[in-house]
């Protein structure tokens, strides 16, 4: 819905296409509409020539507007892109830069504007707030660490100017400040070859963050205190003002489960009939899906590992560079080995395309999840006291698997990921070790301890609700 005309000032939230960002945008603006401030999601409506690429995030827009109707999304018109790029990452990039005056247009039309707060991928509409003296915040929606890495990437690219590209460099170990190595190969895609234009973009991007007024961070500051501590330091950014640092997560989409559950999912039911903290759960994110011959690798895997498991099981995409478009619904016989249904069905429930998964990380049965590591899943887990497996796909997920394994001590890795196929018997072995072995049992309470530290981040007084007061006065002096 369009936003009404409001006596108090505007929080306007500028989001791009994509669900993992979207979700997190709508919690703050909750957030904000809780603390008395009008806030609206400015959303980028894609030009026709890009609509193939921007389909499956413009249907997610609708659907957030309809489970979310106390927020109001504004679509800024379409900017003229007659030629768009053929890279679909710098396509979209475009298209957000090409919507900043639209989304000036905006902000100049409205009677009062407290900030404007951006994603990361919006970094364009800096010129748009400054043009009408509007301060800017960012909203980091994936992990701090990732932040801290990419915030100290331009001084990297600086010095070691005519070095090699990441994607020449194996697993050598990069070393960031306030995060453990990072193995050159788990670095985003976007930055793995230097001289790509892609890398170009993005890493003139992570030049300009520190221009924001405050950067928000959807985590809480237990699970990545040395991180948060580095940022608070200014040490991620040598030699410039690093701008204030507000963790103010977990915020987690509970409203669209809750409404999800109106008609409760019958694998919630079925896991109502299982025992505590005994079911696998494998799901791989809204966009995430391995191919045909992955899916019976694992399926092999979780029939030999003999343990419980609830998996939603996405149909591969064509082509697997095009993962963002939608899918038909999955053909489980045609995907997944013969008899597998059969001999398995007294242990376990394979779900086509969606779960409600917050329900389901919540719930007593569950004892271990297999992830992509998408950072909205990783909150959702940690979150729910869930160890995880770590199996990234794409974006910054292989970072995020780092900071995971390496910092927060709160999930193990699925080797192979990083090769053509992860094996029955790399699943097979993963499954036991967290269910089964002592080391499983020492990342279940600490993933006993990470829930326990986001409900108090949470509470009254808490690190995250402190944060976030602390951002709100800013907003105050910021007028």
């Amino acid at each position: 819905m369009e936003p009404h005309p409001h006596p108090t000032s505007t929080v306007v939230l500028h989001a791009c296409l994509g669900v993992g960002h979207l979700i997190p945008m709508v919690e703050l603006a909750k957030l904000l509409l809780r603390r008395g401030l009008a806030a609206v999601i400015a959303v980028p409506t894609p030009p026709a020539s890009t609509a193939d690429f921007f389909a499956s995030s413009a249907s997610a827009v609708a659907e957030l507007a309809a489970a979310n109707p106390s927020v109001s999304f504004h679509h800024l018109p379409p900017p003229d892109y007659p030629a768009p790029d053929p890279d679909p990452f710098l396509q979209m990039l475009d298209a957000l830069r090409l919507t900043a005056p639209a989304l000036a247009a905006f902000l100049r039309s409205l009677p009062s504007v407290a900030a404007l707060v951006l994603d990361l991928f919006c970094i364009d509409a800096l010129d748009a707030a400054a043009s009408i003296g509007v301060p800017a915040y960012f909203y980091y929606t994936s992990c701090a660490g990732d932040l801290a890495a990419f915030l100290h990437l331009p001084r990297y690219f600086a010095e070691t100017d005519g070095g090699a590209s990441f994607k020449d460099m194996g697993k050598a170990l990069l070393r960031f400040p306030g995060v453990p190595p990072v193995p050159a190969s788990d670095m985003p895609h976007t930055v793995l070859d230097r001289g790509d234009r892609t890398c170009a973009v993005r890493v003139g991007h992570y030049g300009r963050i520190p221009e924001a007024r405050g950067v928000l961070i959807n985590t809480y500051e237990w699970l990545e205190t040395r991180t948060v501590r580095a940022l608070r330091d200014g040490v991620c950014v040598p030699g410039r003002p690093t701008p204030p640092v507000y963790p103010i997560g977990p915020l987690i989409a509970e409203a669209q489960d809750a409404a999800a559950e109106v008609e409760r999912h019958s694998c919630l039911a079925w896991l109502d009939a299982q025992p505590e903290r005994s079911v696998v759960f494998l799901c791989f994110g809204s966009l995430g899906a391995v191919s045909a011959a992955q899916l019976k690798e694992i399926a092999r895997g979780l029939e030999s590992s003999g343990h419980r498991f609830l998996w939603v099981v996405r149909s591969p995409p064509d082509d697997p560079s095009k993962f963002f478009l939608s899918r038909p619904e999955s053909d489980l016989d045609a995907l997944l080995p013969e008899g597998f249904l059969e001999r398995t069905k007294d242990r376990g429930m394979v779900v086509k395309m969606w779960a409600p998964q917050v329900g389901v990380l919540r719930h007593a049965a569950t004892g271990a999840f297999v992830t992509h590591c998408g950072w909205n899943s990783v909150l959702e887990a940690a979150s729910a006291g869930v160890p995880m497996l770590c199996w990234p796909l794409y974006a910054e997920q292989r970072l995020n698997k780092v900071f995971v394994v390496d910092e927060m001590k709160a999930g193990v890795v699925v080797d192979g990921y990083d090769e053509e196929m992860v094996t029955a018997e790399e699943v097979e072995k993963k499954v036991r070790l967290v269910m089964e072995s002592e080391e499983g049992e020492k990342l279940r309470e600490r993933l006993a301890l990470a829930k326990e530290k986001a409900a108090e981040a949470l509470s009254d007084g808490g690190p995250s609700r402190v944060a976030f007061e602390e951002f709100l006065n800013d907003l105050k002096l910021a007028k």
